[in-house]
């Protein structure tokens, strides 16, 4: 715990058997009271390390979900255990566990109620081996999302995450698509919502194990994300009305 905040860290699995052990051995669990593994019907042996592992909550979806789908799991998961502090870290070791400290306190100390890792803060993203056109992708669609949503983040494509527990109680994440638009949406939410998000440097490693998308699949995404944006713009202009962005219903 933090001040007293009980922090759980969720891990969205999918095929991550060669990665899951070292990610797991450095989360730092002098701070972290819980472990959420959610498997997405991997075709590998992700669920037996997991066990051998002795993760806290392991949840085995019976069909594949998708990324999104399987975060709504992770999510409703941690806080029906109590979390105040959920931490999202992919089981692929592409974002360190070692900045899990850094992100819960900015949290637990009342700065800020979201953290994202960011991996374009700094030089991390090329160091670590992005692909340049992934790079220059996010580059392009993140000042689109700046421009039309009037933020100012670095990168909202990153998959390292914090929420303090108030904010998912707020937004309606259950509304949001079960693909990897998701990411994007519940930050759009976050926004609607007036909350602030904060950001520190995250390097990032990419390497044949690592998780990622081929380019049809990004395509999509990317036309995803400025949708998000643009219905975010519209709804905040009063001019229409997204489910995405109605209150949660607890």
């Amino acid at each position: 715990m933090i001040n007293r905040k009980k922090v759980v860290v969720i891990m969205p699995a999918y095929n991550a058997e060669k990665t899951l052990e070292q990610t797991y051995k450095e989360i730092p669990m002098d701070i972290v009271d819980e472990v959420i593994l959610v498997d997405d019907r991997s075709q590998d042996s992700t669920v037996e390390v997991a066990r051998r592992l002795g993760i806290n909550h392991i949840i085995e979806h019976k069909e594949n979900r998708g990324y999104g789908g399987n975060q709504k799991t992770c999510y409703t998961k941690a806080l029906e255990i109590g979390a105040d502090i959920i931490i999202m870290l992919h089981p692929d070791y592409q974002y360190t566990p070692k900045l899990i400290p850094s992100m819960a306190y900015m949290i637990a100390n009342g700065i800020y109620p979201v953290v994202l890792g960011s991996r374009i803060l700094g030089h991390g993203a090329l160091k670590g081996g992005m692909p340049l056109y992934k790079y220059i992708a996010n580059r392009i669609l993140t000042f689109v999302q700046n421009l039309v949503m009037w933020q100012k983040l670095s990168e909202y494509h990153t998959g390292y995450r914090a929420f303090d527990r108030q904010v998912l109680e707020s937004v309606n994440f259950q509304a949001n698509s079960d693909d990897f638009v998701f990411d994007n949406q519940i930050l759009a939410q976050i926004f609607y919502a007036g909350y602030e998000i904060g950001e520190l440097s995250c390097p990032t490693k990419y390497f044949p194990e690592a998780s990622s998308i081929n380019l049809r699949r990004s395509i999509k995404y990317g036309l995803g994300v400025l949708l998000t944006a643009f219905q975010y713009r519209l709804q905040k202009w009063g001019l229409a009305s997204f489910k995405i962005f109605k209150e949660q219903k607890n």
